[in-house]
């Protein structure tokens, strides 16, 4: 079988995906496309190996090379835009969280994956993790019963993403501080909850099975961000806090808080918990970290009992999982359905904090 073609948009998160494709036996990356200059003059000391065509431009690479895999690994309001372009070209996507802007925008993307009966992942990327993973076999194993509550967290101290001065060139006489779009709502589309409550809200959902959404009440705050960012000369225009309460249709309530600066002990605090009726489920980060502990708690002969996972079983990536979908036509772990479904509620969220009041779900 001939090795699948593949190509690279953005070389931030889109590393990783580089990476997991350079590494997997029955990929070629041919292209990759960066609009920024240091990290396309980089290539030859992180990836080696790496020995394909090298673009400014996304669009070009997609015009100009016959892939099998396309990953979109850049700011959000591109999501849409080249997702659809590398789908009508022929390419399978793996596209970067979140799915895109808004839920209009995410339907369009699923809507042309069906039409051109190509493949559409969203990189999730906690799904992935192997503690997430013993997670959700436990639950579906029947560890905790029926699922009534839950609570998904990712505040951080002070940890405003792009909150820095230096500059990188865009090309065509254009500069831009790096990593500004993240508080920039024209490109980002919103703040932290777009940013790091949506792998918070995913992992949840996808734990609890997806249930359908029925209403949701939520506030946002910028009291950090915009002073940051004005003793740096940048404009910040999203929240820099997010918390809502979700209802869903089989009577279960979600928390979800996001924030990229509070007032906290933690420079970063990730927590998933989950409730049942015959137990219950505690994953957190380590030493304020990116690795993470789980805990479950339950009742054995009228005692109750802590216990903690010792192991877990060593997972396959995104970009490996997407691959093999693709090669062996098998379903992605994230189907874009789900991520539609999570544009729908951080839409929701959004319009609640607005207008302070609960918004009601189809």
């Amino acid at each position: 079988m001939a090795k699948l073609k593949a190509g690279v948009i953005g070389l931030g998160m889109g590393g990783n995906h580089l990476r997991g494709f350079l590494d997997h036996p029955d990929v070629e990356v041919v292209a990759i496309a960066d609009r920024r200059e240091d990290r396309r003059a980089l290539l030859p000391v992180n990836y080696p190996e790496f020995d394909g065509k090298v673009y400014h431009e996304g669009i070009d690479m997609i015009r100009n090379e016959k892939l099998d895999i396309v990953s979109v690994a850049v700011p959000n309001n591109q999501h849409m835009e080249l997702t659809i372009a590398a789908l009508e070209a022929g390419a399978n996507v793996l596209c970067e969280k979140p799915m895109a802007m808004n839920e209009e925008e995410a339907q369009k993307m699923l809507d042309t994956a069906k039409r051109c009966g190509k493949k559409l992942g969203i990189d999730f990327s906690y799904r992935f993790y192997p503690q997430s993973r013993a997670m959700k076999s436990m639950i579906e194993q029947g560890a905790l019963g029926e699922i009534y509550y839950g609570r998904s967290v990712w505040l951080r101290r002070r940890g405003i993403p792009g909150m820095a001065t230096d500059t990188f060139n865009t090309g065509k006489g254009k500069t831009a501080p790096m990593g500004s779009w993240f508080f920039d709502k024209q490109q980002s589309g919103g703040g932290p909850l777009i940013d790091l409550g949506v792998h918070r809200l995913d992992l949840a959902l996808w734990l609890m099975g997806y249930p359908k959404p029925v209403w949701v009440m939520a506030s946002t705050y910028a009291k950090f961000g915009p002073e940051m960012g004005r003793k740096v000369g940048l404009e910040y225009t999203v929240e820099d806090l997010a918390c809502a309460m979700i209802k869903f249709e089989n009577g279960i309530t979600l928390e979800l808080d996001a924030s990229w600066a509070s007032n906290i002990k933690e420079n970063e605090l990730q927590t998933i918990r989950l409730l049942g009726d015959k137990g219950g489920m505690y994953q957190y980060n380590l030493e304020e970290g990116y690795t993470y502990d789980v805990e479950y708690y339950s009742e054995i002969a009228d005692r109750q009992f802590d216990s903690k996972m010792h192991t877990a079983t060593p997972a396959p990536s995104a970009y490996q999982l997407f691959v093999d979908s693709v090669r062996d036509n098998t379903p992605f772990l994230v189907q874009p359905e789900e991520g539609v479904v999570v544009m729908k509620l951080l839409d929701a969220i959004y319009r609640s904090a607005a207008s302070g009041e609960p918004v009601k779900l189809d």
